[in-house]
């Protein structure tokens, strides 16, 4: 049982709703990725500014405890006098 020959050289026929959906579906995943992109970039910059304030939390701290064991070591001295 062979088909017509007419029917031999039929080729579907792309339906452009179904074309539409997919091109829907990617631009909405392309972004998603651009929106967890620019998510992780803000959390970085944030995270960077933290970490910023905390080595100027950790200098102002090793400066104080330099200045107290400078006063102790001078306070030793003039005990010694």
């Amino acid at each position: 049982m062979s088909l017509p020959r007419s029917r031999m050289n039929h080729r579907p026929r792309t339906t452009l709703p179904r074309n539409s959906s997919l091109l829907a579906a990617s631009l909405l995943l392309a972004g998603c990725g651009a929106e967890v992109a620019g998510g992780a970039a803000a959390v970085g910059g944030l995270q960077a500014q933290q970490l910023h304030q905390a080595r100027q939390q950790q200098a102002q701290i090793v400066d104080g405890l330099k200045a107290a064991q400078a006063a102790g070591v001078a306070r030793a001295a003039s005990a010694g006098d």
